[in-house]
């Protein structure tokens, strides 16, 4: 019996259709309708959601957990994925997909979530039927190894994708990003100008092998890469870093220049409240 839990960039599982010979491209539309064909529970995601989720400009999935038991009569296993998608206003959504092979066939089985607690009563359900016990805070018998988590994460990125300016409201888009930027050290009045002129613009989850405690994790930390296109074929990118890293826990979006310099304020954020990147 081995039961572990990872965090970490989608790597190709993010960029690519599931099942598609040769990984073929699909829209963040096509992937939540992939997500809702396969799923056994897929009513179950409200309209709401769903109308959120059509706005999607970005998607990208990682590996959440994973639990495998090869000691019974056939090998059972049930992996959990997280869903995200980056929102027409900036904001994010999440989908918790649940696999396994629990049922009387072979066969993999999926269910889809949009809340964390309802993933969480799923998950318990499916590891009580795999054995052993169920999941959550200090349950967690055997994690992953640390060497393995190096190796995965290492493997699956940093992946900087191909840009493709949009043209539509990019000032629009520049003032939006930094009106909801609450950090006093982004970019300043110059930057503002000079993006008001900007003829497109592309928006790119950007992964970063970062490590991550092997328990429970509640921490979010994304960054993006909003480049602008300029008059004349100049490019200027503007850098978001979107956390949860506070005292009250809500999230919060910061702008900054340069990836560096995003980098180490998260890496502050994660230092201050006592998490692990």
């Amino acid at each position: 019996m081995a039961k572990t839990r990872a965090g970490g960039g989608g790597g190709e599982r993010g960029q690519r259709g599931r099942g598609e010979p040769g990984g073929v491209d699909r829209t963040p539309a096509e992937q939540v309708e992939e997500l809702l064909d396969r799923a056994q529970n897929g009513f179950e995601i409200s309209e709401r959601v769903l109308e959120r989720l059509r706005t999607a400009l970005m998607h990208q999935a990682e590996l959440r957990s994973y639990r495998q038991r090869n000691d019974g009569r056939r090998p059972l296993r049930c992996n959990t994925y997280r869903h995200i998608f980056l929102l027409a206003d900036g904001s994010s959504l999440l989908l918790y997909e649940l696999e396994h092979d629990t049922g009387p066939k072979e066969r993999l089985l999926y269910e889809l979530y949009a809340r964390e607690d309802a993933l969480d009563a799923a998950e318990l359900r499916v590891h009580e039927h795999i054995g052993g016990g169920g999941i959550g805070p200090g349950s967690e018998s055997e994690e992953l190894p640390e060497w393995l988590a190096e190796e995965l994460l290492m493997a699956m990125g940093p992946t900087r994708p191909r840009r493709e300016y949009v043209s539509e409201a990019s000032p629009d888009h520049a003032r939006r990003l930094l009106r909801r930027a609450e950090n006093t050290d982004g970019p300043g009045e110059v930057v503002r100008e000079l993006l008001q002129g900007a003829l497109g613009h592309h928006i790119a989850l950007i992964t970063k092998p970062r490590r991550r405690s092997s328990g429970r994790d509640a921490t979010w930390c994304r960054f993006y890469e909003h480049a602008f296109l300029l008059e004349g074929g100049g490019e200027v990118s503007l850098w978001e870093l979107e956390h949860n890293m506070n005292r009250d826990g809500r999230l919060v979006c910061e702008v900054y220049l340069d990836e560096a310099e995003a980098e180490v304020a998260a890496d502050r954020h994660a230092r201050a409240q006592g998490v692990e990147l």
